[in-house]
């Protein structure tokens, strides 16, 4: 029976040719001169009067449609209501399309959650879900409904930071996909490899193939290019436009997202092209791995080694290196081996180097007294070491920058002072100069000279910094409480092993020197600077130690802290946090630093502006208070349906006994969000 479509004409509706594929895949069926219905129509049996021979082209509406009585006025129905019974068709349930074969590829290459938010776009992509989960059971991707695209983002980016592992959001088309926002630029500075799918409105409108428009929307959402919204942000983006090789482009996105510098890549396709009925097929997945960094040329191993030898102060300034969890564990026997070295993070996103070593100097924003002291200075994987308008290191400093990406090539503006750059895998390079600074005889006689005085200052040096973070942190007489002695008190009362999972913007420095983490993948902090980040970043990281945990036999995964300012946590859409977290039995404690406002902003005007009309002006003046200050404990326990510990606390006597609690509850499996009012400063 040749394959019709009805059109328009003179006197009512026209049966026409159709098309099978695009492009010249398939070939013209003629219509015949009968104007009636085939049989499975006359019998109501649509779903079988689909083709049953198997082609490679995108599928057309399996039946013809009968010819229709012409009709005059305002009564007559327009083709697009008309095309609606045959879009509708049910699928064979053995039907292999491309979107069934799309999460083929994704788990196939490792990607076991997808964060989900669907729309118009998506009726073959359901279809394959509900086939996978009830074919592939324990072979197909978990999906996560997200009814945010920021929380799915984040969720992705957290699950993908803590693991190494990519991670899928699907999104609806151009809407979906600016709904995204903030959370792709997180991603993109924060290398977090996330692939990324979204819809394309259909390409057809009149029946042609299966999928062509059926909704109003479907032409108010066409756009010119679709991927251009966030295609700066990303490693990779592009069209699917057949299915044949949508395993091949799934897994070529992921080799970006996977190779270093990691980051989110964007994939989409129409409805069309993603219904399309097409072999089975599988790739050969060991084909498909990311590139490999190497390491440094042996002339600079031998420069940078001299230079850490011969210097009197060296330092070693990273921000990203601790994603890989090797470098810790690295860093600390190059700083054994180097004694004097000190490592200082200026990038906060991952725990690089451990606190309880005497060469830490903790997490600092581009301004540290070592940095102007440091006569050899070794840049490892970081994007800003030092502010030049508030920090630089001596003229005469030997300054080496060894980075996966060392010229910034998606930062218009990138500059510093280096007498060599080197682009290298952090590990790689680290173990070179231990194996140099270790072997060659010279250098060893350099470091054991003024070793044990080194090592001593080294060690009062440290001292004096815990000190000084000790004090700082002591509450206030009159009983308030800053953040600094909140979170040493949570460092005290979680898990030893718990992971932070931070943004707590102007207030994270505190966090950070009274947490002090310890351990590779402890602290994970915002990537970028797209406020919302941590609350589906926290609920990812807990979902991805969870499941790794259980893949290993063991019940549960890691505690998880989530410190949060106030301004961010409003960001962070916690009405879609808060429900996700109890549908998916996600338990975090989340702790709101209660300021009443957004105090980055007041930090910004005084460092340009310190004598200006804003420098004694209010916070209301200056626009940036929450006052009166929402609830935010209540704001979170709506979201779970009431399902959720929540209080408020603000005196350092209130304080033990309300952590003692939360923390009970997280581990019992409820999720606990403590809104903590804190002094600014301490």
């Amino acid at each position: 029976m040749p394959l019709l479509r009805a059109v328009p004409g003179a006197h009512g509706f026209l049966q026409r040719p159709v098309l099978r594929g695009i492009g010249g895949a398939g070939k013209r069926r003629f219509a015949s001169s009968s104007r009636s219905p085939p049989a499975s129509l006359k019998s109501g049996n649509i779903a079988n009067s689909r083709p049953t021979e198997k082609n490679n082209s995108i599928a057309p509406f399996p039946t013809t449609r009968p010819s229709l009585p012409t009709v005059i006025g305002p009564t007559h129905t327009p083709l697009a209501l008309q095309s609606r019974k045959a879009s509708t068709i049910a699928l064979d349930p053995k039907m292999y399309t491309t979107s069934f074969a799309f999460f083929e590829a994704l788990w196939d290459a490792g990607v076991t959650h997808c964060f989900v938010n669907l729309g118009s776009d998506h009726p073959s992509m359901i279809e394959a879900m509900v086939k996978g989960a009830r074919e592939k059971k324990g072979q197909f991707p978990r999906m996560i409904t997200c009814p945010n695209e920021m929380v799915a983002m984040s969720m992705a980016d957290g699950y993908a930071r803590l693991t190494n592992k990519p991670q899928a959001v699907i999104v609806h088309v151009d809407v979906g996909t600016q709904g995204l926002g903030a959370a792709v630029h997180n991603s993109s500075t924060g290398r977090a490899a996330v692939l990324v799918f979204a819809g394309l409105s259909p390409i057809t409108q009149e029946g042609e193939l299966r999928g062509s428009r059926t909704e109003f929307i479907h032409w108010i959402q066409d756009v010119p290019d679709q991927k251009q919204i966030v295609a700066q942000y990303c490693r990779y983006s592009a069209e699917l436009k057949t299915g044949v090789n949508v395993k091949q482009m799934v897994n070529r996105a992921l080799q970006f997202a996977k190779s270093a510098p990691t980051g989110p890549v964007y994939l989409c396709g129409s409805r069309e092209v993603m219904e399309q009925e097409i072999e089975p097929y599988s790739i050969k997945q060991d084909e498909w791995e990311p590139v490999e960094l190497g390491g440094l040329p042996n002339s600079a191993v031998k420069k940078i080694s001299e230079a850490l030898a011969g210097a009197k102060s060296p330092l070693l300034i990273t921000g990203y290196a601790g994603r890989n969890p090797e470098i810790p564990g690295k860093l600390v026997e190059l700083a054994n081996t180097v004694k004097g070295l000190r490592v200082l993070d200026t990038g906060g996103s991952d725990m690089c180097f451990p606190a309880d070593h005497p060469a830490w100097l903790g997490l600092r924003y581009g301004n540290e007294e070592a940095i102007k002291a440091a006569d050899a200075i070794v840049v490892l994987d970081c994007d800003v070491p030092w502010i030049p308008t508030q920090c630089k290191p001596r003229e005469d400093a030997k300054i080496f920058h060894i980075d996966v990406d060392p010229l910034k090539q998606v930062m218009p503006l990138h500059y510093i002072s280096a007498q060599a750059r080197y682009r290298a895998d952090a590990l790689t390079s680290v173990d070179q100069l231990i194996s140099e600074l270790k072997s060659n005889e010279s250098l060893k006689a350099k470091l054991v000279a003024e070793e044990d005085a080194k090592w001593e200052a080294l060690q009062s040096s440290y001292k004096k910094r815990l000190d000084g973070i000790a004090e700082t942190a002591k509450p206030l007489e009159n009983g308030e409480f800053g953040t600094g002695y909140l979170c040493a008190r949570l460092k005290e009362l979680c898990p030893e092993d718990a992971i932070w999972a931070v943004e707590a913007v102007t207030n994270t420095l505190f966090v950070h020197d009274n947490a002090k983490p310890m351990m590779p993948g402890q602290w994970i902090n915002c990537g970028g600077g797209g406020l919302g980040w941590s609350g589906g970043g926290a609920l990812g990281i807990k979902l991805a130690t969870d499941y790794e945990a259980q893949l290993k036999g063991q019940k549960a995964g890691k505690f998880v802290i989530h410190v949060v300012g106030d301004g961010s946590f409003l960001f962070s859409v916690p009405g879609s946090v808060y429900w996700i977290a109890k549908r998916y039995k996600i338990p975090i404690l989340t702790i709101v630093l209660n300021n009443k406002g957004w105090n980055a902003p007041r930090r910004s005007l005084l460092l340009v502006h310190p004598d200006g009309l804003g420098a004694n002006a209010s916070n209301e003046e200056i626009n940036i208070a929450f006052n009166p200050s929402p609830d935010y404990a209540g704001i979170a326990k709506a979201a779970a349906g009431g399902d959720l510990f929540a209080e408020r606390v603000e005196r350092t006597e209130d304080l033990d006994d309300v952590l003692k609690r939360a923390i009970e509850a997280v581990q019992g499996g409820q999720t606990a969000v403590l809104d903590c009012k804190v002094v600014n400063g301490c």
